[in-house]
């Protein structure tokens, strides 16, 4: 039982402290006449629960949003934040204005945080207090221990309590079971709260600069500052959760490395490299915090049988930056239109293209160049062992799991959805009997040129630079016999000679970057011949691109040969003066395309229901050659 006469001393102790330095002839500047009553006040209230916390000090950074003032630990686990203001600040965040609004808003991503000025305190979890406020009766500055009455210390020891208390515990739906949407919801803020804080490094940490720059050569030549710190946040994210996945426990970062080592071997090198010590001094509090809630999660969520992850990815970036997943096009297909698209792929294969097994003959390459979570590759597993285990019996599915692996490849841009296909994938081909055989899913830009020469670099970098010398590898040499998936579509930014590669790539502007010799040009060049050039601007979407790209690489490259690309996408290909250029071109490369017309239109008059979560009327085609 706790002794309300310690805990009321430990607080007018607090209490005077604070009056005195203020007092000084050369007092501490705004909260700093704070930090030091604080720990002590903390301590003892700490000591008088009966357990062991531990405030580690954060370095003020000038002109910085930065981070909390203290990470408060527990017996040795992280269990909140503390911001501390300049007495007469309040800790409301709805009054506050200016820097400090702008700084509560990040830290509002915090699940346990306490504000407090020495004589208002709030405690904030999810951005609100809900009533978890405590005011001191008086001016603690001015009156030191004449402030506090019984009843505040007695209230602010409540909360101390509270804060102390903390555990991460993740949200579960009416049958007990982990709310997946909920625990995205959950998450992104956490992974948002790093990209700021890696956004806001950059221009300061030389590392974490040279970081970024390593990071371009590596994967993505054209990426901004910007676009780096969200390719880190998201990749310590799912690094972190997939090493929780793959058995790391205690969850560390030592341990997620090690854990992802055998089979996500991009996930485990760009973890060490992007959390090294010399460039993650400046996230520590984020990075922390990631890692406490993320250690709660059971390994059990990520049972394949149960495919928790269908539509995870898409929640999280719906909730973490929604006009990213705008601009990336993710939109996850339903599994009804997967599978309708890969029966109709599997039947030309065996019934027109002399494949009798259809996905599964070891002749039938197949890539989704838009893999997202791996529903199409995962559709073609699910199919083709299907189709083995019914003409040749149970017992050949597993070596043709194993042939099929060799024979599945993916491309995805977006690390997050990269992460959760590589898992999806390498779990399901090994639940039929291909265990140790890697999923051949890559953390690339489809859209970039197949003759890029990577840069060399030293030989731990190693394991994420053959991700894109693998994927170019594919690009340039490997025969595919069905494209298949759903590309992202949206029209993008316009187009300046400095964002090529986020305008289309080498497919609009090829390898001199300036267009004369892309493969783009089939589309675009009729459309400008018959006088309506001033259409082109519709032409350019992102699922254009990859319907050029598909049609090059199937059927054309290397002297053209026989196969199959499907697509859902946009619809707007099939009317309109600004795509006669691409239909002309399909119909000469194509002996036969099928369309299926699902509608959509979600504007005007007269909506009508789409298959995705938007207004865009689709279509699904079948291209065959």
């Amino acid at each position: 039982m706790t002794d309300g006469n310690v805990l009321l001393a430990a607080v007018r102790a607090f209490a005077d402290a604070v009056a005195e330095k203020s007092a000084a002839a050369l007092p501490a500047g705004g909260e700093e006449q704070l930090r030091g009553p604080f720990e002590n006040l903390l301590a003892a209230v700490a000591a008088e629960f009966g357990v062991r916390a531990t405030c580690t000090g954060e370095a003020a950074l000038p002109n910085r949003l930065g981070r909390p003032d203290f990470a408060v630990s527990v017996g040795g686990a992280l269990a909140g934040y503390v911001e501390l203001k300049a007495p007469g600040t309040g800790a409301e965040a709805r009054r506050f204005r200016g820097r400090n609004r702008e700084q509560f808003r990040r830290f509002s991503a915090i699940p346990n945080l306490l504000y407090g000025d020495g004589g208002e305190w709030a405690l904030y979890r999810g951005g609100e207090h809900g009533g978890r406020l405590v005011r001191l009766g008086g001016d603690v500055a001015r009156e030191g221990a004449g402030a506090v009455r019984e009843r505040d210390a007695e209230r602010l020891a409540g909360l101390l309590r509270d804060f102390l208390g903390w555990q991460p515990v993740l949200p579960a739906d009416a049958r007990g079971r982990i709310d997946l949407k909920a625990f995205a919801d959950l998450l992104a803020p956490l992974t948002r709260l790093l990209r700021d804080d890696v956004k806001e490094a950059l221009g300061n940490g030389a590392a974490l600069s040279i970081l970024a720059e390593d990071w371009r050569q590596l994967l993505f030549p054209d990426a901004t500052d910007a676009q780096f710190a969200d390719a880190y946040a998201q990749t310590v994210t799912f690094a972190l959760l997939l090493g929780r996945a793959e058995g790391a426990d205690p969850l560390t970062l030592a341990t997620a490395q090690e854990a992802l080592a055998a089979r996500h071997s991009l996930l485990s090198r760009a973890l060490q490299v992007l959390t090294d010590p010399n460039a993650r001094a400046e996230m520590s509090a984020s990075l922390a915090l990631l890692r406490r809630v993320l250690a709660v999660v059971p390994p059990a969520l990520f049972d394949a049988a149960r495919d928790p992850w269908l539509y995870f990815y898409e929640d999280f970036l719906a909730a973490y930056d929604p006009a990213l997943r705008k601009d990336a096009g993710v939109y996850y297909t339903p599994v009804e239109v997967v599978r309708a698209q890969v029966r109709l792929v599997d039947g030309l294969l065996a019934n027109r293209l002399g494949k009798p097994l259809g996905f599964a003959d070891p002749e039938v390459t197949t890539l989704d160049p838009a893999v997202g979570t791996g529903t199409y590759l995962l559709g073609v597993v699910e199919r083709a062992l299907a189709r083995v285990e019914e003409s040749r019996g149970a017992g050949a599915v597993a070596g043709h799991a194993a042939a099929l692996a060799g024979n599945l490849h993916g491309f995805e841009r977006l690390v997050g959805a990269y992460a959760v296909s590589e898992l999806r994938v390498s779990r399901a081909l090994a639940q039929r009997g291909a265990a140790g055989e890697r999923a051949n899913v890559y953390l690339t830009d489809t859209l970039e040129s197949p003759h890029a020469t990577p840069r060399q670099l030293p030989l731990f970098m190693e394991p994420i630079a053959e991700q894109r010398q693998r994927a170019l590898a594919v690009k340039r040499q490997t025969p595919i016999v069905v494209c298949l998936g759903n590309p992202p579509y949206d029209r993008h930014e316009a187009a300046r000679s400095d964002n090529g590669h986020r305008t289309g790539a080498w497919v609009r502007w090829g390898e001199d970057g300036r267009g004369a010799d892309a493969i783009f040009r089939d589309f675009a060049a009729p459309v400008a011949e018959a006088g309506r050039g001033g259409q082109l601007k519709n032409l350019y979407n992102l699922y254009v691109y990859f319907w050029r790209w598909a049609l090059w690489k199937v059927f054309e490259q290397d002297g053209g040969r026989g196969g199959v690309v499907s697509f859902v996408t946009a619809s707007s290909y099939l009317a309109g003066e600004a795509f006669l250029g691409m239909r002309e071109h399909m119909r000469r490369v194509c002996d036969e395309i099928w369309i299926l017309d699902l509608g959509g239109e979600g504007r005007g008059a007269r909506p009508s229901e789409n298959v995705f979560a938007i207004q865009t009327p689709v279509a699904v085609a079948v291209a065959m050659r």
